[in-house]
């Protein structure tokens, strides 16, 4: 509404403008002045009055409930139970986005050197399987990035933050996201998985599948710093255009940044 009443608010500003010219410029017309005043006053209400006026309430989408997209025991960071958005940013529909890996047993930020190691290199995420949240059909694949090296040091965060991140971002989500998949879930609902492991993606577009049955491994392609999990719900199978949805995962909820987790087992079929 606030846009709407601003627009009005130029729009007469623009008469008063035409106004005055006509009073000043065209005698003949003998305008009055009270008029020209009455149109600004209006005018400077509209377009300024209404930035104090409250901003109605978006309504926020129920959160969906699927399964987990791992087995095993993991833990989360940038989690949307913290904070929304939980990446920092909106946009490729990641206001609800979660990161999940697996316990190293080093600190997040690993020192300063090794800058950089293998993705096999003591990363027990790497090549773990992950799963369909549900059943769904696949719309999207993508399968060539290579890992990439681990950016978990003090040199290869500043790498990947000063470099790396420059230039993924200026080629597009694609080389963000690396190597992911797109579930359609049914009812405009969307499921998004990313950094997966090059070559081990397991289904094609088109292809159904069902809840617990593995799609890919995890990897480190795109802009990760280690091998983990990036997984979203969103309202569009096109990452550009979607808007994020909010989620649970079924026996789990949605766990805190820093907090390990382990999804039950799926129920047999």
């Amino acid at each position: 509404m606030r846009h709407k009443f601003s627009a009005l608010g130029y729009c007469f500003l623009l008469v008063y403008v035409v106004y005055l010219v006509l009073l000043f410029q065209v005698p003949a017309l003998e305008l009055s002045a009270p008029p020209a005043f009455v149109l600004l006053g209006l005018s400077l209400a509209l377009v300024f009055g209404s930035a104090f006026w409250p901003k109605p309430k978006l309504q926020e989408r129920e959160a969906v409930e699927v399964a987990a997209p791992v087995s095993g025991e993991w833990i989360a960071v940038n989690s949307p139970a913290d904070k929304v958005p939980s990446h920092g940013a909106r946009g490729s529909g990641q206001e609800y986005a979660i990161d999940v890996f697996v316990d190293s047993g080093r600190p997040v930020i690993d020192g300063w050197w090794p800058a950089m190691r293998r993705p096999d290199d003591g990363f027990p995420a790497f090549g773990q399987p992950i799963l369909a949240v549900a059943d769904a059909t696949v719309v999207h694949v993508s399968d060539g990035q290579r890992d990439h090296l681990s950016r978990n040091s003090w040199p290869g965060l500043a790498y990947m933050y000063v470099v790396e991140g420059i230039v993924r971002g200026n080629a597009g989500w694609r080389f963000i996201f690396g190597n992911h998949v797109i579930l359609d879930l049914g009812d405009g609902v969307y499921a998004a998985y990313a950094h997966l492991k090059r070559g081990s993606v397991e289904v094609a577009a088109g292809d159904r599948v069902t809840v617990g049955q593995r799609i890919g491994l995890c990897g480190n392609s795109g802009n990760s710093s280690e091998p983990h999990l990036h997984f979203q719900l969103m309202d569009h199978p096109e990452i550009r255009r979607a808007t994020g949805i909010p989620f649970r995962w079924t026996g789990v909820g949605v766990p805190g940044a820093g907090k390990p987790f382990t999804p039950p087992e799926p129920a047999p079929r």
